[in-house]
């Protein structure tokens, strides 16, 4: 704990998060498809990006609030979906990431893949919006049930992944033995030895799975598995309305990455368009977020939302994002590195580091409210 809170920056906890961690699990945060250069690309194109700022403006207030599906965020990022948090934090998991979400006053998104209920999680953290992330199973009651489920624990917003009908070639997942929920074999158990904590809270901790599909028949598959043989892959843009029908509420589709699918999402129901590359851990060399945001933000209409993710590791790329058209940000890695890192105060870290980034270059900029953030202090490096 006491490491997670002298911290200054992302890459501190995703270093500690690596001394803490096996190799294997290390390795499933941190990496992505293929050659990982979209992976790479995704931080490095922010620097590509940079600041021109107005003088001489009263910053003595600065307001970072914002709206995420429709809901008040204290902050102009939240939390990401990603499956399975206990394999980076055993005893807690999810339940250590909502409740840090929750004392920052920012909303948290859930993935079909948690490794906690989600009426559980959901009591972790009563005070803050709370949205389901889903996929389109090939049984579609397994659907109905869980958005049933996710409506009566109080979730107020829908995340539809759209870029996901087959896993991504994840090349050190193959080259380390790793499955979820981790197995011990000749592989692994020589990476699993040199993390004794985390194999000591590993052994104290229920199995590490899909929690809220007990029920069903998964054939023993690990998580990436389910992806793969139980996700539909015939999925169009008609079951997408299905979806946004059979949710009834603030809905978004994740994993859009053109200004026609931004204009078929919300003409399919969505009331945001989520720009994304999975964490670079789908399409290896896929364009970065930050390149694609304008085009997509004038595609659709003002009060549609567009939220946008990929690379971010400084409270600038937070608004260099913002900057480009984004309504919001979507955090993933960089919580997830302060969960490995020291669980709920890992996490609480993450966010306060990206808190104080926030204000403190909205003041730099003279942009005392993040919603008057626009491209005009931005300029593209040509050099």
């Amino acid at each position: 704990m006491a490491g997670a809170a002298s911290a200054i920056n992302i890459d501190d906890l995703r270093s500690l998060a690596k001394a803490r961690l096996p190799r294997m699990v290390f390795d499933y945060i941190d990496g992505g498809a293929e050659d990982e250069i979209t992976l790479r690309r995704s931080v490095d194109r922010f620097a590509d990006y940079e600041w021109v700022w107005n003088a001489l403006v009263d910053v003595s207030k600065i307001k970072t609030a914002t709206k995420v599906l429709g809901q008040p965020n204290a902050q102009p990022y939240f939390v990401s979906p990603t499956a399975a948090s206990r394999l980076f934090h055993p005893m807690q998991g999810e339940l250590a990431t909502a409740r840090a979400a929750q004392a920052a006053g920012i909303a948290y998104s859930v993935s079909t893949l948690a490794s906690h209920k989600i009426e559980t999680i959901a009591a972790a953290a009563p005070d803050i919006p709370k949205f389901i992330q889903v996929y389109v199973w090939k049984d579609r009651g397994i659907v109905r049930d869980f958005l049933a489920r996710a409506k009566a624990a109080g979730y107020v917003g829908c995340i539809l992944t759209v870029d996901a009908v087959s896993a991504g070639y994840r090349e050190r997942d193959p080259r380390n033995g790793f499955s979820i929920p981790p197995s011990v074999n000749w592989k692994t158990a020589t990476q699993a030895l040199a993390r004794p904590g985390y194999l000591a809270d590993l052994a104290r901790s229920p199995e590490i799975g899909p929690a809220n599909f007990e029920g069903v028949d998964t054939g023993g598959r690990d998580v990436m598995g389910v992806i793969n043989e139980l996700f539909d892959r015939t999925m169009t843009w008609k079951d997408a309305e299905w979806m946004a029908k059979e949710w009834g509420g603030p809905f978004a589709i994740k994993g859009i990455s053109t200004a026609e699918d931004a204009r078929r999402a919300v003409g399919s129901g969505a009331s945001t368009v989520w720009l994304s590359n999975h964490g670079g851990r789908q399409i290896d060399t896929s364009v970065p977020v930050v390149d694609l945001v304008p085009e997509v933000r004038e595609a659709v209409l003002d009060e549609i939302e567009v939220i946008a993710d990929g690379g971010v590791r400084r409270g600038s790329h937070v608004l260099k994002l913002i900057a480009r058209g984004a309504t919001s940000v979507a955090l993933g890695r960089a919580c997830l590195y302060g969960l490995a890192a020291g669980g709920e105060a890992g996490v609480a870290r993450a966010l306060e580091i990206m808190s104080v980034d926030v204000a403190r270059l909205l003041g730099l900029l003279g942009v005392p409210d993040v919603s008057d953030l626009d491209q005009s202090l931005l300029r593209l490096r040509t050099r």
